[in-house]
């Protein structure tokens, strides 16, 4: 079964998630703040960790940073848990590495499916020893895109929606569309999946 990080410093909210971890089959582990979270990643080498932004000792931005400085952790999938009032910082922690952001409070169903599509994302890499750097957008210049319309593809291949790239790049949702239709003409493709293909391979 897989196992699952869970670091949130609302005593609740962590019992919730571990109790709906349980019933999906998962094995959750519970840390109360993000120096006890580091301190569980690194013992359980957990398939995937959600964090909460907001938290005494070090907050989840902290937790993703010092994640990402370490080699056998940077590649475990990693959701934020935001409060709505978090939203504006959102930017800042996606470009630190994050994978996804989930808006508390979150429903049930929501949180199973970014977990399950993470997660599912993640073995498909390991499978295929394919490890995309997402750190810049720099290699998807050469696909002949605008550097605005390839920072929106980086975002689009790590399966964002629309909504989401909007408030990534801080732009609003109809330029993203604009955006996603020169990928489309420059690319020569018509779904977004297949797009998102072209620029795995442009940054494997």
């Amino acid at each position: 079964m897989k196992k699952i990080l869970v670091i949130e410093d609302e005593p609740e909210m962590r019992r919730n998630i571990a109790t709906l971890l349980r019933y999906h089959d998962y094995v959750p582990v519970s840390a109360e703040n993000g120096r006890q979270g580091i301190d569980a990643a690194r013992r359980e080498l957990p398939d995937l960790i959600l964090c909460d932004v907001m938290m005494p000792e070090m907050d989840g931005y902290g937790v993703l940073q010092a994640l990402q400085a370490d080699a056998t952790l940077a590649r475990i999938p990693f959701i934020f848990l935001t409060a709505k009032g978090e939203k504006d910082d959102l930017r800042s922690g996606m470009n630190l590495g994050a994978d996804d952001y989930l808006t508390k409070p979150v429903a049930n169903a929501d949180l199973v499916r970014a977990i399950e599509t993470r997660l599912r994302r993640s073995e498909q890499h390991a499978k295929r020893d394919f490890k995309p750097d997402f750190s810049s957008a720099g290699p998807l210049l050469k696909l002949g895109l605008t550097p605005r319309a390839a920072e929106a593809l980086l975002w689009l291949a790590q399966g964002k929606t629309n909504s989401e790239i909007a408030a990534i790049l801080g732009i609003t949702e109809s330029t993203v569309k604009k955006h996603v239709q020169e990928m489309f003409d420059k690319l020569g493709v018509e779904t977004r999946s297949a797009a998102a293909v072209r620029a795995l391979e442009a940054l494997h």
